[in-house]
C-alpha cells in the first residue's frame, strides 16, 4: 500500500512537472512571436502562437495575441473567430471583449462591434474602456458624450474618456470649462505622456483666448456661453455662478495671459472657492487637489508644470531661478497623485 503511495506521487509529480515545462515552453515561444511581429513577420508569429496554444491551452494571452496577429494581416473573420475563443476563458479580461469590438468595427460590421462592447460591460461592469468605445461610435455627438462620462463614472482612473472630453469641450464648443476641468484630471492621471502635453498645450491656450485684458482692471472671461432657462432660474449653473465670477475676480490686476500670471489667477480661484464654501455646494475633487497644493507651497510649481507646454520659454526662464523648488515638487509629484476612485471622482452630470 505503501509502495502504491508512493508510486502515485512520483506520477503525479512527473505529470505537473510536463505540464510546467510546456507551460514555460509555451510562455517563451509567445516572446518570440511578440517579437516577430513587432518585426513585421506575423505569418511566423502566427505559426509560433498556434503551438503555443496546443502546449498551454488554458492561457487566454495566446488567443489573444493570435488574434491580434490576424488582425494586423486583416484577416478579420480569422481574428473575430480567435477573439470569440478567448473571451470565453475564465481569465479573460475586458480587452478581449474590446479587441473582439475593434476587429468588428475594422471589418466595418459596427452592430457587431456594439454587441461585443456592450456584451463585454455585462461581464466587466465597470470598464471604462469598454464605455470608452461604445462611445466612439455613437453617430449622435450627446450620445457619445454620454457614454465617455458614464465610463469616468464607472472606472474613474482610465485616463482615456477624460482626453477625449477634454479635447472636444476644449475644442468644438463655447463651454470650455468643461474641457479646462476634465484636462487637467487626465492630466494628472495620465503623466509625462505625449497627450499629456497636448492637453497642457490646449488649456493655456484657451486662457489666452477666453481670459483678455480689454484695459486695466477691465477683464473678459468666456468660458461658459451656455443659455440661462428664465423658467427656471433657481439653480444657477456652476460655470455662470461660481467657476467665470471667480475667474474674473482672480484676474484682476494682471496685464496679460502667462504661466506667471496664470499661477495668479489659479490660485485666487481656489482660494476664492473655498473661501465661499462652494466647495460644499459644488464638491470637485480637482480643486480639493489644487488646495492641497497650496497648503503644501507646490501650487506655483505645478502651474508651471502644467502649463509648460503652451510657453516652453517662460517655463524654461523660470526653471533656471526656481530649479531647487521645482526638483522638489517633482519629487513630492511623483509620490502624491490626484487620489480618484469611486468616491473621489468628478463627472459633468453630476455639478
Amino acid at each position: 500500500m505503501k509502495s502504491l503511495i508512493i508510486l502515485i506521487s512520483i506520477l503525479s509529480f512527473s505529470v505537473f512537472g510536463q505540464k510546467e515545462a510546456k507551460e514555460q515552453e509555451a510562455f517563451e515561444l509567445s516572446q518570440k512571436a511578440i517579437e516577430l511581429m513587432d518585426f513585421g513577420k506575423v505569418d511566423q508569429s502566427i505559426t509560433l502562437l498556434e503551438k503555443c496554444i496546443t502546449l498551454d491551452p488554458t492561457n487566454f494571452n495566446y488567443p489573444y495575441e493570435l488574434g491580434y496577429a490576424y488582425k494586423l494581416q486583416r484577416d478579420y473573420q480569422n481574428a473575430i473567430l480567435t477573439y470569440k475563443k478567448a473571451v470565453k476563458y475564465k481569465d479573460a479580461t475586458d480587452q478581449c471583449y474590446q479587441m473582439l469590438g475593434n476587429v468588428y468595427e475594422a471589418s466595418g460590421d459596427l452592430e457587431g462591434a456594439l454587441k461585443s462592447y456592450k456584451k463585454g460591460l455585462k461581464k466587466f461592469p465597470k470598464s471604462g474602456k469598454l464605455y470608452y468605445e461604445i462611445g466612439n461610435i455613437q453617430a449622435d455627438k450627446n450620445e457619445a458624450l454620454k457614454y465617455y462620462e458614464k465610463g469616468i463614472n464607472a472606472d474613474p482612473s482610465y485616463p482615456t474618456n477624460y482626453y477625449v472630453l477634454a479635447k472636444y469641450f476644449l475644442t468644438q464648443t463655447k463651454v470650455e470649462m468643461w474641457g479646462m476641468i476634465y484636462g487637467e484630471l487626465f492630466m494628472n492621471i495620465e503623466r509625462g505622456s505625449a497627450r499629456t502635453e497636448e492637453i497642457g498645450k490646449l488649456i493655456y491656450d484657451k486662457y489666452k483666448s477666453e481670459l483678455k485684458v480689454l484695459a486695466p482692471n477691465s477683464i473678459s472671461v468666456s468660458f461658459y456661453n451656455a443659455v440661462l432657462d428664465v423658467n427656471n432660474t433657481s439653480k444657477i449653473p456652476f460655470g455662470m455662478k461660481v467657476y467665470e465670477p471667480l475667474l474674473m475676480l482672480s484676474a484682476i490686476g494682471i496685464d496679460s495671459v502667462s504661466i506667471l500670471n496664470m499661477n495668479k489667477v489659479r490660485t485666487g480661484f481656489t482660494q476664492k472657492y473655498f473661501e465661499s464654501n462652494y466647495n460644499k455646494e459644488y464638491p470637485n475633487v480637482l480643486f480639493d487637489w489644487q488646495k492641497l497644493l497650496i497648503d503644501s507651497k507646490y501650487f506655483e510649481c505645478y502651474n508651471y508644470w502644467l502649463l509648460m507646454k503652451g510657453n516652453d520659454d517662460e517655463f524654461h526662464k523660470w526653471y533656471v531661478s526656481n530649479s531647487k523648488i521645482y526638483d522638489e515638487f517633482i519629487v513630492w509629484f511623483s509620490k502624491n497623485k490626484l487620489l480618484i476612485n469611486d468616491q473621489n471622482r468628478f463627472v459633468r452630470f453630476e455639478n
